[in-house]
C-alpha cells in the first residue's frame, strides 16, 4: 500500500498510528515533498469511485486563498486534475493507495471496513 500524507498534519498522524496498530505494511510518501503526478491523481480517483471534489483539500489555506470553492465548478476534470498536481497542499490527506480500493481523508470506521 501507498501511504501518502504530510507528516506535520494531525490526521495523517492519527492515520499512520492507525496503520502501525494494524500492523499493515505500507510505503510513506510526504505529499509536500513528492507531490501526485496528474496521472497519479486520475488514476486513483477514478478507483476510488469519489467525487472528484473530494480530493481538495477545501479547508486548507491555499485551497481558500485561490477561491477554488468558487472556481472549481467552472473548470473541467482534466483542469481539477492539473490543479491538484500543482502542490499537494491542494490535495486531501491522507491517501492509502491499497490494491483495491483508494481511501481519501481518515474516517477509522470507513478504513476498518475497506482494509
Amino acid at each position: 500500500m501507498l501511504f501518502v500524507c504530510y507528516p506535520k498534519c494531525s490526521t495523517c498522524m492519527k492515520a499512520k498510528k492507525w496503520l502501525d496498530e494494524q500492523g499493515m505494511e505500507y510505503e510513506l510518501r510526504d505529499i509536500k515533498a513528492n507531490n501526485p503526478t496528474a496521472e497519479e491523481l486520475k488514476l486513483w480517483w477514478e478507483k476510488s469511485e469519489l467525487p472528484l471534489k473530494r480530493f481538495f483539500n477545501t479547508s486548507g489555506n491555499l485551497y481558500k486563498e485561490m477561491k477554488l470553492k468558487d472556481r472549481l465548478p467552472d473548470m473541467s476534470e482534466e483542469e481539477q486534475i492539473a490543479l491538484l498536481a500543482t502542490d499537494g497542499m491542494l490535495v486531501k490527506r491522507p491517501i492509502l493507495v491499497a490494491d483495491s480500493d483508494v481511501l481519501v481523508g481518515f474516517r477509522e470506521k470507513e478504513w476498518e471496513e475497506k482494509l
